[in-house]
């Protein structure tokens, strides 16, 4: 499906591909990881004949359609469901010459076509997806216009969603979303019928959603199958073998010049002297990936301490003017308290925190809080909000007015800002560095409670996780509006739903919650979702799904047995380069070095053919699977 040969591409200088080589094939869903700046968005460009490498190629398959989110939402009169109905431009032009034409075969070849699409089910196809991304059926006949930039991006996201593409390109798709949204997403591209290839920072989506991963690291890339904890747990083996294998090198390369350096000018260790420095001379160096750094996110502890509750609503009714939102809110928090808040997105999350933070007052009710309590609010505007011609030391400067230079620039690299980056003005810090930023300011004084509203929306996995123990080591209370159900389950010991126009304490975990929010979108709302279906006995559907269970039995099979094969593959891998690591042993019994290494070449070889194998029974495992499951 997507061929990239020896791509090279190079921006301002600096190289992004470096002779960089992938395939992938039909039908994969892809995860496309990298850290932030790396290049997964210029690929992306590439792909769509944006820019021109400047080495290599980058080309699809001859036929295939190419799909993306455009950058520039939809504002027009029309409603949401016919903008997502002419996402599918065939449709669209195949419904329009059915009106005009005049020639029956040519009718009937256009009426042929419209079946084999299944356009007389789109409409319930587009509603279906405009659900998932949390659109009632009553806003779907309203104007584009009429809704925010915010959500005028999910409009066209469901648009392309519903053209289903040959090859479907989403950059950070979650970044539009709620939570519900995002879960909606991880099933809809899990069941995607052709290929998919997402950049995203949301590991969730890319352990549930994938079948293999993409990685862009040092200008090459990688692909692999599974998911990203697969990739990730691989990647930390590889790195761990190649630095034994550099260790163990490393060693021999010391001890024969220790041999070549003593014996050189003696006459009868010449000979021997020459052949270990020939021998010295060849041996191969071994490449350890470079593993860039994460700067941590650093947040001081609250002072002085408080008696609990340090924020408590009574009664308190929230909304703007005579828009009233939440109704009679009781609630309180505690200075330890770890709160992830949950709800579709409308139903007052965001509401609810600015008036625990004193941006909104309520409109009935009361909200206390201690006098000296220090409070950090992130939100996503407040990026805006950093003054774009001063820089990182200039905003740390305001805050520290009679410290020193030196200490304001101590301060200014603690919160990762360092000398290559603290003068660079905002304007042109990329978005996971403002986020940086902003999180560096709100935290300034040791705040007692930090209440993040959609924080990771810029940042990178390794920057998520980064932040992740940032906040477990945190000693303050910590309110989490988040899309990414993985640091929700990381720092959240208490999840509020807000719904209804109340705040519900859900006693389940973020599976829990998730599987609610599947269920609900597997049931119709309206009963004009799915057509009606032919009764079939209960007898008759267990026996088609017990044939369809034993048909699937042997690919299971085949995708456990080359696991098992890989598996074996890499431990006789460890053990060989556990051996060879003993020192001098290629001095005291060359025999029994060379076999080794033979012995591991051939393991290589076996772990190669295994992933081979893998690859091919899961491709066919998961396609079976699918069909099956279309099938009940």
């Amino acid at each position: 499906m997507l061929h990239i040969n020896d791509l090279t591409y190079r921006i301002e200088g600096r190289t992004l591909f470096d002779s960089a080589t992938a395939f992938l094939a039909e039908g994969w869903k892809v995860g496309f990881t990298g850290r932030n700046g790396t290049g997964k968005s210029t690929l992306f460009r590439l792909i769509r004949d944006e820019a021109s490498p400047d080495g290599g190629s980058v080309s699809i398959r001859e036929g295939r359609r190419l799909g993306w989110v455009a950058q520039e939402a939809p504002g027009t009169r029309d409603s949401l469901l016919d903008t997502v109905l002419a996402a599918d431009t065939e449709r669209t032009a195949l419904l329009a010459r059915a009106e005009t034409e005049t020639d029956g075969h040519e009718i009937a070849r256009i009426q042929t076509r419209l079946a084999d699409i299944d356009a007389y089910s789109a409409e319930a196809r587009a509603s279906t997806v405009l659900s998932g991304l949390g659109f009632s059926h009553e806003q779907q006949a309203r104007a584009c216009a009429e809704f925010s930039g915010g959500w005028r991006m999910r409009v066209a996201l469901a648009g392309v969603l519903f053209a289903q593409p040959d090859l479907l390109l989403l950059d950070e798709p979650t970044n539009y979303l709620d939570l519900e949204g995002a879960v909606w997403l991880e099933s809809y591209l899990k069941r995607y019928p052709y290929t998919a290839l997402v950049i995203s920072h949301d590991r969730g989506l890319l352990n549930r959603s994938v079948s293999h991963i993409l990685a862009l690291e040092n200008g090459k890339l990688t692909v692999s199958p599974g998911t990203y904890d697969d990739w990730a747990r691989r990647r930390a083996e590889q790195r761990r073998l190649a630095t034994a294998q550099a260790a163990n090198l490393e060693a021999q390369r010391a001890h024969m010049q220790a041999f070549v350096d003593r014996f050189r000018a003696k006459a009868s260790k010449a000979r021997q002297a020459q052949s270990r420095l020939k021998a010295l001379e060849k041996l191969e160096s071994v490449d350890i990936p470079i593993e860039e750094r994460t700067t941590p996110f650093v947040f001081p502890d609250p002072k002085p301490a408080m008696a609990p509750p340090i924020v408590r609503l009574e009664g308190a009714t929230l909304g703007y003017g005579e828009d009233v939102v939440l109704r009679t809110i009781t609630l309180r928090i505690d200075e330890d308290d770890r709160v992830a808040i949950l709800g579709a997105n409308g139903q007052g999350k965001s509401t609810l925190v600015k008036a625990i933070a004193g941006r909104l007052d309520p409109l009935a009710g009361k909200v206390y809080k201690h006098k000296k309590l220090k409070i950090a609010y992130f939100a996503q505007h407040q990026v805006d909000e950093l003054k774009p011609k001063e820089s990182a030391y200039d905003h740390v400067r305001a805050l520290m007015e009679d410290a020193t230079e030196a200490q304001i620039r101590a301060r200014t690299a603690q919160i990762g800002f360092g000398p290559d980056k603290a003068d660079t003005k905002v304007e042109r810090l990329s978005g996971g560095e403002k986020a940086r930023l902003l999180f560096g300011l709100i935290a300034f004084h040791g705040p007692h409670l930090m209440i993040l509203d959609e924080p990771t929306n810029h940042l990178d996995i390794d920057s998520r996780d980064a932040l992740i123990a940032a906040l477990n080591d945190y000693k303050g209370a910590v309110l989490l509006i988040t899309h990414d159900a993985h640091i929700a389950e990381a720092t959240a010991d208490r999840l509020w739903e807000v719904r209804d126009g109340g705040v519900h304490r859900f006693e389940g975990d973020m599976t829990d919650y998730r599987e609610r929010v599947l269920a609900a979108n597997r049931t119709p709302s309206d009963g004009k979702s799915e057509a009606p279906k032919e009764k079939v006995s209960q007898a008759d559907q267990r026996r088609a799904a017990a044939d369809r269970r034993r048909a699937l039995q042997p690919l299971r099979n085949a995708v456990k047995a080359a696991e098992k094969k890989m598996e074996a593959g890499q431990a006789e891998i460890v053990r060989i380069d556990a051996a060879l690591a003993e020192p001098g042993l290629f001095e005291r019994d060359l025999d029994k070095a060379t076999g080794l290494s033979q012995r591991r070449a051939r393991a290589e070889e076996a772990v190669a053919e295994a992933e081979t194998a893998w690859l091919e029974a899961s491709e066919a495992y998961e396609q079976a699977e699918a069909e099956s499951l279309a099938a009940e």
